[in-house]
């Protein structure tokens, strides 16, 4: 039970690499009240209160024995209940009680030392309540008579101190001295010459008293009875008997024979022997011949119980008269125990980012015997990740030395063995299984740097168009992988949408037909993540290439070009050769060397004036503006692309050459700027006029629009020809978003069931071929005949719409 106590209070005890050299020591006296401060253990050992909860500050002793408590809240350490010194030190001079202050996150222990002090809680007590003496009455005045003394369980001044009788007595006085220093006897004196005819009986109380605060004593009665012969008592050859015993001799065995004389004849001279009956005698190991005086063992003594007996005998003649002898059995110790190792605290499974000097397990090792018996050596078995290293006394830890790889190795069986010295050693040993848990440190690995995918435009939707893979070195849900697009980063573009990756097994789809000329290429982010926490995850960037043809002409994006007059840039006459007038802005939406665009002026008012920058498309001016340039400068700039045939597209913008810009309001300055501002503002007129005009019409043919629409629906039959989409096709191919144009009749009849699509072959076929799936080039154009549709393929919330789902790759015919 005591070792089971030592592993449950010891379980949580966790080592440090040094603990603090010097123990910290208290005292406090015996029988202190449960709850008495002892000391303030949190600020000697250099904590707060705060540490104290937090680190989870416990107390640990080796018996387990818990006889202080400590209060986290002020880190004072306190009496946790009755302490005896007598039952915990016996007559010890001094009485330590050591223990440890138990430390958690990080690991730390703290060495305390309580010493107990003495107080005279005990009287002391005489080995029998009545003595009775034989004295002869020759006996000569001087003579000493011994007498077993008052034991008191206290120590210093606490202990009996002096002897004195009551009442006083005219024949008998007592002696307290010592014969030797750790060896006091207490002696009847004898003053008066005895006269048995006057007083054949005495009696009166020996009274023994120590020097506590307050003293206490201990009375015994003393009874004499006066006889008039015998007047010799027993003599013990020795006055200390000391005799040696090994620990492991069996019952019966013979420790030493004590003798003593009488010189004496007759009765008076007949000795017998037997143990008194002395404080100091605490067990039945030994017993006594009453004839020889031979000591024999009535069990077999053990040394880790006790290493010392002390007995006393007394020889007593038959006349009465007594002789005390004091007799120390000292127990020889045998290598008779093993050496016992207590587990206190075991680590496992141990994480495989466990740094180096990690405590694995702490233990402790004893050994009960003594001397070269009790030494103990451990050592552990050829490991070499892991340690075996003292940490304090008897304690050991079991520690990493270097990092752990469970991928390399997942479990270690270390074993521990601790020796003694003797002759022959005893061993014993204990195994330790460390399980190496896994750790997420590893994150997921493409198996490319970078994934590029290729889709021709007018795709099939949800197409498949690659895959991504990447593999984990963990186990369990450390390396199960999931893919999933990474969201782009707010200073980024925002990523298509129109890209899918599958989270089981990184397929990746084009969810939508592309269109060259609105994307062509999108690159997104796809992320690999494990399952583990915290999860690591690895991106790796997909791009998506769509393939396309050059069919698009480039796109003045300034000046506008549209149906209102162009916008007149202001140039001061006072403009040098150089002079930033404007920049004509253009894009192509073709890629590579057809998205190439040169700028060329190709007509000008005074062409000498200006110049065009082929590569920017900044207008800058040749030469000064003079007097003699007009004020109103008109120019056309062509923007041509690098295409085989190339595509190009004209820009018209105007300039007006002012002496200073506030001339635009002056309309009286001159006559040359009066026309010019009037013409000028005519302009605008007309064309904010026509703006009007043209957004009213656009509104009205609109509203109309919708309302033939609607009647023709109703009279449910609706036909489109060549001729009504002809433009609106030709519109469409030319922007590049349809790639063919189609004639197709719809004949709807209200509650019908079997109305048809026909589907047409193409009314223009002048318009250049597009590509209309992945894999198809320009030669894989295909007529289609009329394919009839029914209405149940129709969408169920338009009628007159086809249904998304049967708008297969082909195309329109």
């Amino acid at each position: 039970m005591a070792i089971a106590r030592q592993v449950l209070c010891l379980c949580a005890f966790l080592s440090v690499p040094h603990a603090r050299a010097e123990p910290i020591r208290y005292s406090v006296a015996e029988e202190a009240e449960s709850g008495s401060l002892v000391g303030n253990l949190a600020e000697d050992a250099g904590l707060t209160p705060e540490q104290l909860s937090a680190r989870r500050a416990r107390l640990v002793s080796e018996d387990g024995r818990q006889h202080f408590r400590l209060d986290r809240a002020s880190g004072r350490l306190v009496v946790a209940g009755r302490l005896d010194r007598e039952e915990l030190c016996g007559h010890s001079g001094t009485c330590m009680l050591p223990f440890e202050l138990l430390l958690a996150n990080p690991l730390q222990f703290f060495r305390v030392e309580v010493a107990l002090e003495d107080i005279n809680d005990h009287s002391p007590v005489f080995p029998e309540e009545r003595i009775t003496f034989k004295i002869l009455e020759t006996s000569e005045p001087g003579s000493r008579f011994p007498l077993e003394g008052a034991r008191d369980l206290d120590i210093g001044s606490n202990t009996v101190q002096a002897y004195s009788i009551s009442p006083e007595n005219e024949y008998f006085n007592v002696s307290y001295g010592s014969h030797s220093e750790n060896d006091k006897s207490v002696e009847l004196f004898l003053e008066k010459s005895l006269d048995r005819e006057e007083e054949a009986e005495m009696s009166f109380n020996l009274i023994a008293v120590d020097r506590g605060s307050p003293p206490r004593s201990g009375t015994t009665e003393v009874h004499i009875i006066v006889v008039d012969v015998n007047d010799n008592s027993p003599v013990f050859t020795q006055k200390i008997y000391v005799g040696q015993v090994l620990e492991n001799s069996p019952e019966g065995s013979v420790v030493l024979r004590v003798v003593a004389t009488d010189r004496d004849i007759g009765v008076n001279g007949d000795i017998s022997y037997q143990f008194s009956q002395a404080v100091s005698q605490t067990d039945n190991s030994f017993t006594i011949d009453s004839m020889s005086g031979e000591i024999k063992l009535t069990k077999p003594l053990d040394f880790e119980a006790a290493e010392t007996h002390e007995l006393s005998v007394r020889a007593t003649d038959g006349g009465g008269l007594s002789a005390i002898c004091k007799v120390l059995v000292e127990v020889v110790d045998v290598n008779d125990n093993a050496p016992e190792l207590v587990v206190s605290s075991f680590s496992s499974p141990l994480p495989e980012n466990t740094a180096p000097g990690t405590v694995v397990a702490l233990f402790t090792v004893r050994d009960r015997d003594s001397g070269a018996n009790g030494k103990i050596s451990c050592a552990l078995e050829d490991q070499l990740f892991f340690s075996l290293r003292p940490a304090y006394k008897n304690y050991y830890e079991v520690v990493t030395v270097s990092a752990l790889d469970r991928e390399e190795t997942a479990q270690y069986i270390l074993t521990v063995t601790a020796a003694d010295a003797g002759s022959p050693p005893l061993t014993t040993t204990q195994t330790f299984s460390v399980d190496i848990s896994d750790v997420n440190d590893n994150a997921p690995v493409f198996n490319q740097t970078s994934y590029t995918m290729y889709v021709r435009e007018n795709n099939v939707p949800t197409v498949f168009v690659g895959a991504v893979s990447a593999a984990d070195a963990d186990v369990g849900l450390n390396a199960k992988v999931t893919y999933s697009l990474a969201p782009a980063e707010p200073a980024e573009r925002p990523s298509c949408s129109c890209i899918s990756v599958n989270s089981e097994n990184g397929h990746v789809f084009v969810l939508r037909p592309l269109d060259y000329e609105q994307l062509r290429q999108t690159e997104v982010t796809v992320s690999a993540s494990d399952a583990g926490s915290p999860p690591l995850r690895a991106n790796v960037t997909l791009r998506l290439v769509v393939l396309d043809e050059n069919d698009n002409a480039p796109l003045v994006l300034y000046p506008a070009q549209d149906s209102s007059p162009p916008s007149s840039e202001l140039v001061p006459v006072s403009a040098e050769a150089g002079y930033l007038v404007t920049k004509v802005v253009a894009v192509d939406a073709d890629s590579g060397q057809n998205s190439w665009l040169s700028y060329h002026l190709l007509r000008a008012s005074d062409p000498g004036l200006f110049t065009v920058s082929a590569q920017s498309g900044e207008v800058r001016l040749r030469r000064p503006v003079t007097e003699r340039d007009t004020v109103k400068q008109k120019l056309v700039v062509l923007v041509r692309d690098n295409g085989k045939p190339p595509l190009s597209a004209t820009a018209a913008l105007s300039a007006l050459v002012l002496k200073d810009f506030s001339d635009v309001r002056l309309p009286h300055s001159s006559a040359a700027t009066e026309d010019e501002g009037g013409s000028l503002t005519t302009y605008l007129i007309i064309s904010l006029v026509f703006v009007s005009l043209l957004f009213l019409i656009s509104t009205a043919v609109f509203v109309a629009r919708k309302v033939c629409k609607r009647q023709e629906l109703k009279a449910g039959h609706v036909l489109y020809g060549a001729d009504n989409l002809q433009s609106g096709l030709a519109d469409a191919a030319a922007a590049g978003t349809l790639p063919h144009a189609y004639c197709y009749e719809i004949s709807l009849t209200t509650g019908s069931g079997n109305s048809e699509f026909k589907f047409l072959k193409p009314i223009l076929p002048s318009l250049p071929p597009q590509h209309s799936a992945v894999g198809q080039g320009p030669d894989d154009e295909q007529d289609f005949p009329c394919v009839p549709v029914s209405t149940e393929d129709m969408a169920p919330d338009n009628p007159g719409t086809l249904s998304a789902g049967h708008f297969n790759p082909l195309s329109f015919k």
